[in-house]
């Protein structure tokens, strides 16, 4: 899983420390669901986590969980 070295400084701190501190115990659609979110492009993922731009329904549950483990909230 690709969470840290991603291109941007923002998503490696936000991806890389949510996956270094919650890997082992997510469940596996969880991290299905967290691979899937990281497939897209770090500019979208850092608008969706900081709340600058709506979530898509199907990565809303992952970046909800991910802005509030960094202290964050998405709400839109």
């Amino acid at each position: 899983m690709r969470a840290w070295h991603r291109g941007t400084k923002e998503m490696d701190l936000i991806l890389g420390g949510f996956v270094d501190r919650h890997a082992e115990t997510l469940a596996d659609g969880e991290l299905d669901a967290l691979e899937a979110l990281m497939e897209e492009p770090d500019q979208d993922l850092y608008r969706w986590v900081s709340g600058a731009e709506a979530v898509p329904a199907r990565h809303r549950p992952m970046v909800e969980r991910i802005a509030r483990d960094f202290g964050l909230s998405p709400d839109h």
